[in-house]
């Protein structure tokens, strides 16, 4: 006979759905949230944005999916070959009898790993040239406005704002980030473009960005080695200083940014000159000026003075000019009577000679008036030589007066410009003093605002960061942040309680009955 097998009536009776739900609910409730070491395997992200991929060791491998909302907050890009722990729940999945592993978290197994990620996330940065010399930019000498980008709570921006009151103050612009966790990375990447996108033509665009950071483990500077923060770096139009961690970390930031301070302290010295040193140089500089001036001015002094002593005296040059106007003058006078004289003589000569009288005469008055035109030529000759000898005698003595003229000029400008140096010098006291003054009130609020504080006040704050004024605005539940005067502590409204109304007393004289 065949062995049949035995029935078993009381055995309850299952459809595969009610089997396959049941073990959905058994799975979920004793694996609600596990953590998982493994290595990936076939990952595939699906066009709907959903995540696929397979966890493995030596003798087993386990199924895994990351949904779409999960793989846009994960901080790294799963790739096939990552060793990787991954934190979520296990369920199954009863259309493919098959369990698998939702994943809310991956993270690197291990610091190994996450040096071979960086070093390789670095190549090829470096391929694309986003870390080329080239690239760099030369910071401002003196910005006006600093921008900064970190945790408004930590102890670095108060290290960056000390130094800069210590050597020069400047203004500065907080942009309050995380600097640590899931969100710390698209929080610094958009900080560093939302400095950017301001209008450059607005009083709140920065000369500089700092974006800076205490030290920590390798896991905690992971955010400034995310790609979407290295190339918001690389791509910001202002001159950008990385101060991420101690001296001796280094992130891929570093390499992204304009220069590279080894902590947030030595950013603030980088970015601003000393005030003092300033004044002293701009003080020497200006005393050098003058003294080259006033050297200028005074060898100009001496070389003209030079020049006059070797030009010779007006006087001097007219007089001679004088004295031969004076011998042409009577040397025409006598030519003028000699030729006269032989022209009577010829005259008489001619009378003579004539028998008609009348045509004597006429002779004679001809030869007369050609000696007089002759005489004349000469005369207009002479005088014309002359007067233009004395247009140059009088043009050369206009001269010198002019060369006199641009001496006491040149005297003049001299004592104006040491005047001039006199009121910039004044007008550079003023400003220093306004200066000290705004900078002594501002200490002054600040201090005010401290002591408060320090008496027991405390400063309450919602999650958006709004201070709270009215008990009936806060609901139960709600997170607060409470300020003492050194450090800032997180707490949960608790239920409110109210005051019970008072009562009134019995009127007197009235007794109890009971």
């Amino acid at each position: 006979m065949n062995d049949l097998p035995l029935s078993r009536p009381n055995v309850r009776e299952y459809t595969v759905s009610e089997l396959s739900f049941a073990l959905k609910r058994s799975i979920e409730d004793n694996f609600a949230h596990v953590r998982v070491r493994g290595e990936i395997s076939g990952f595939k992200r699906h066009a709907s944005g959903h995540c696929y991929l397979t966890l493995k060791d030596a003798e087993a491998v386990l199924d895994a999916v990351v949904w779409r909302a999960t793989a846009l907050r994960l901080g790294l890009a799963p790739e096939d070959g990552m060793e990787v722990v991954c934190t979520g729940r296990l369920t199954t999945y009863p259309s493919r009898s098959k369990y698998q592993l939702v994943i809310e978290t991956i993270e690197l197994a291990g610091v190994g790993a996450l040096l071979k990620l960086l070093d390789e996330r670095r190549r090829r940065l470096t391929a694309e040239g986003l870390f080329a010399a080239e690239r760099k930019k030369k910071p401002p000498f003196l910005p006006q406005l600093i921008g900064i980008v970190t945790s408004p709570s930590g102890a670095v921006i108060r290290d960056i704002l000390h130094r800069l009151n210590d050597r020069f103050p400047r203004r500065v612009l907080l942009w309050p980030v995380a600097v640590q966790g899931e969100a710390a990375a698209a929080q610094v990447a958009a900080a560093i473009e939302g400095f950017n996108s301001l209008p450059r033509e607005g009083v709140l665009r920065p000369d500089l960005l700092i974006v800076a950071r205490g030290g920590g483990s390798l896991e905690d500077l992971m955010p400034f080695n995310e790609e979407i923060v290295v190339r918001a770096a690389a791509s910001s139009a202002i001159p950008l200083i990385s101060a991420v961690g101690h001296e001796t970390d280094t992130t891929l930031i570093d390499y992204a940014s304009d220069l590279r301070a080894p902590t947030p302290t030595a950013a603030a010295e980088m970015a601003v000159p000393v005030r003092l040193d300033l004044l002293a140089d701009l003080a020497g500089k200006g005393a050098r000026l003058s003294g080259g001036v006033a050297r200028l001015f005074t060898e100009r002094r001496l070389h003209l003075a030079g020049l006059v002593r070797g030009l010779p005296e007006p006087q001097d040059l007219i007089g001679g000019a004088a004295q031969r106007l004076d011998d042409r003058a009577e040397r025409l006078r006598l030519a003028a009577g000699r030729e006269l004289g032989a022209a009577r003589q010829r005259l008489l000569l001619a009378t003579t000679r004539l028998a008609d009288p009348r045509t004597l005469l006429e002779a004679a008055r001809l030869a007369a008036a050609q000696a007089f035109q002759r005489l004349a030529r000469c005369v207009s000759h002479s005088l014309d030589l002359s007067h233009e000898r004395l247009v140059h005698l009088a043009t050369r003595l206009q001269r010198d007066r002019m060369h006199a003229d641009i001496a006491r000029w040149r005297d003049r400008f001299a004592e104006a410009a040491l005047r001039l140096d006199d009121g910039a010098a004044r007008m550079l006291r003023g400003k220093g003093e306004v200066l000290d003054n705004f900078s002594g009130r501002l200490a002054t609020h600040s201090e005010r605002h401290r002591s408060l504080l320090r008496r027991g006040y405390v400063v309450v704050r919602d999650a958006a960061a709004r201070v709270v004024t009215d008990g009936e605005a806060v609901a139960t539940g709600a997170a607060l942040e409470l300020e003492f005067h050194d450090a800032k502590i997180a707490a949960v409204a608790g239920k409110k309680v109210r005051r019970a109304p008072r009562q009134k007393p019995p009127p007197p004289g009235q007794g109890q009955l009971l």
